[in-house]
Formats: C-alpha cells, sequence, structure tokens
C-alpha cells in the first residue's frame, strides 16, 4: 500500500510516517516543504516528495493509495487548511484514493449547549494570534461534510494535542472528549495509531471522528 504523509516534518505527521514505516504493509512516503528538516526529523533514508504541496502535479500524487494530510501552517495562512482540502478532493474522486484529513479540536461540540470549541478558543489568552487556525479547520470540515463521492475521513484530537506515546485511546463522533480525570488530551503517537488502523483496515468512511487519550 502506497501512503504519502502532507506535513511529515511536523509533530503529527512525522508521528505518522515514522510508524508508517514500521508497518510492513505500507510504502510510505513524506511530502514535505524542507528536506533538511525532515530528514533531521525523519532520517537520513526517509522516503521524500519535497515541494510546495500547492504547486505538486497530480501526476506526483495520483500515485498513492491513500493520501494523509497533516499539513501545517502559520495561522495568518490557515486558509491554506480548506485550499489543500479541495485540491486534494479534486485529486482523490479522479483517481479513487483514501484520503485521511487531521483537523483541530475547534470544530468538535462541548457543554450543555453543545456549542462549539472554537468559541471557548476565542476567550482563551492571545486567542487572536492564532485563533485563525480553528476557525479554518472548522470550515475545512464544512466543506469536507459536502463531499460524499469521495473516500474521506477527518480526525479531530482532543483540546489539548502534544507530542507524545500511543496510549489507550477513546473515540467519539462531535463531542470534545475528556478522559475519567477530565483531561482532554491527545499525543502524536495516539493519533499515529488510530490514523495507521485507520489507513490499513478502515472503518470509518465520509466522517469526522475525534480521539483522546484514555
Amino acid at each position: 500500500m502506497k501512503v504519502g504523509v502532507i506535513g511529515a516534518s511536523e509533530m503529527a505527521g512525522s508521528a505518522i510516517y515514522k510508524l508508517a514505516k514500521q508497518n510492513l504493509e505500507i510504502d510510505v512516503t513524506g511530502i514535505v516543504r524542507h528536506e533538511s528538516k525532515a530528514k533531521k526529523v525523519l532520517g537520513d533514508d526517509a522516503k521524500l516528495i519535497v515541494g510546495d504541496i500547492f504547486a505538486l502535479s497530480d501526476n506526483i500524487l495520483d500515485k498513492f493509495d491513500v493520501i494523509i494530510d497533516a499539513f501545517g501552517t502559520d495561522p495568518k495562512n490557515a486558509e491554506e487548511h480548506v485550499i489543500l482540502a479541495k485540491k486534494l478532493i479534486n485529486l482523490v474522486r479522479k483517481n479513487k484514493i483514501r484520503v485521511i484529513f487531521i483537523l483541530g479540536a475547534g470544530s468538535l461540540h462541548t457543554g450543555d449547549d453543545e456549542h462549539l470549541v472554537v468559541d471557548d478558543i476565542a476567550q482563551m489568552d492571545n486567542a487572536d494570534t492564532w485563533i485563525n487556525t480553528p476557525r479554518q479547520q472548522l470550515k475545512e470540515l464544512e466543506y469536507l461534510n459536502s463531499i460524499d463521492d469521495v473516500d474521506w475521513l477527518g480526525i479531530s484530537p482532543a483540546l489539548q494535542f502534544e507530542a507524545g506515546p500511543a496510549t489507550e485511546y477513546i473515540e467519539g463522533t462531535d463531542e470534545l472528549l475528556y478522559n475519567k480525570d477530565g483531561d482532554s488530551k491527545l499525543t502524536s503517537g495516539t493519533m499515529a495509531t488510530v490514523v495507521i488502523k485507520e489507513t490499513v483496515d478502515s472503518v470509518h468512511h465520509q466522517e469526522r471522528i475525534t480521539i483522546a487519550n484514555a
């Protein structure tokens, strides 16, 4: 199975790439902007496509069976999350490729009134410097929910998403998850575990799920 990981040198993408590389069923390629950074993170033997994802032609990307979008960018450029989603949907529609999107927690619901988590994020200290990212990832999910002719999956992390090893996890759909200790946290290793599981033996299709460390 040929798998491409967009953003393979970033936190989520690198965990996904490394776990995929350990799986004998997967031939994984990292799709990155900076070769030197990627090799530092993934190793000198990392299999890479280097370039601007928005400039890469379809015939470079259409060789994959699964594309994993772990793209990250500055909040001021967060609109690129939606632009990339549209590019990938058009690509995979033509080539019958499965695509998995790493989304944000802002599009989840929480509280008795089931308000959006992004509304709570907006109240955090210095939120104005980075709120554009969860807002644009909400728009990304809204766009994906309109797509019914492509095998896509979106995965939202818990409220706190950080680097760390895989643990047992809990899974939901649209509600922000908390573990038994009242924490809403997900580590990159746990995210990678779920992504690779869905890559090799897909269960969820045309929907968004959310996961948190148990």
